[in-house]
Formats: C-alpha cells, sequence, structure tokens
C-alpha cells in the first residue's frame, strides 16, 4: 500500500523514483532531479535547473543533496554511484 501516492509531490514529500546516474559533458537527464544521492566519496560537477554550472567538492559516501539538477557533468565529477532522484 503506497500511503503517499495521492500527495502533491513538493520539495519535501518522499522521493519516488531514483536512477542511476553516469556522468556527461552532453547527455542531460531524462527528469530535473529533486535530490542526488551520492554514494562514494569525491566531488559532483553539475548543472542547476537554473542553467548554472557548479561544483559540490569534497561530497561525503551516502550524501543526500536536495536539489535539482538537469545535468551530471564528467568533467569535474570523481564522485561515484550517484543516484537520480525524483
Amino acid at each position: 500500500m503506497d500511503t503517499f501516492k495521492d500527495y502533491p509531490t513538493t520539495p519535501t514529500s518522499p522521493i519516488h523514483d531514483a536512477a542511476a546516474v553516469a556522468p556527461s559533458d552532453t547527455a542531460t537527464l531524462t527528469e530535473t532531479t529533486r535530490a542526488l544521492y551520492v554514494g562514494q566519496t569525491g566531488d559532483v560537477a553539475l548543472v542547476t535547473a537554473g542553467g548554472q554550472s557548479v561544483t559540490f567538492t569534497a561530497v561525503p559516501a551516502g550524501s543526500l543533496l536536495p536539489l535539482r539538477a538537469t545535468k551530471i557533468l564528467a568533467t569535474g565529477t570523481t564522485a561515484g554511484a550517484i543516484l537520480a532522484l525524483w
């Protein structure tokens, strides 16, 4: 039973989907994320939903980054096991 299925999707509602991310300098994610999970320590370079390129440095393994991203860049990303969350 899914007790959250009738709730609206908001920044604070539970994540309903996830997909492994293969960082790419050209490929756009299939959907703008609500958050990223970083499974292995490192840097995460990305493009925000607003179009800005930023790098989060020294992200610890097991981190959840609550941000809207359209692309996870290969150049500058050293972290691994990244999941896009919606």
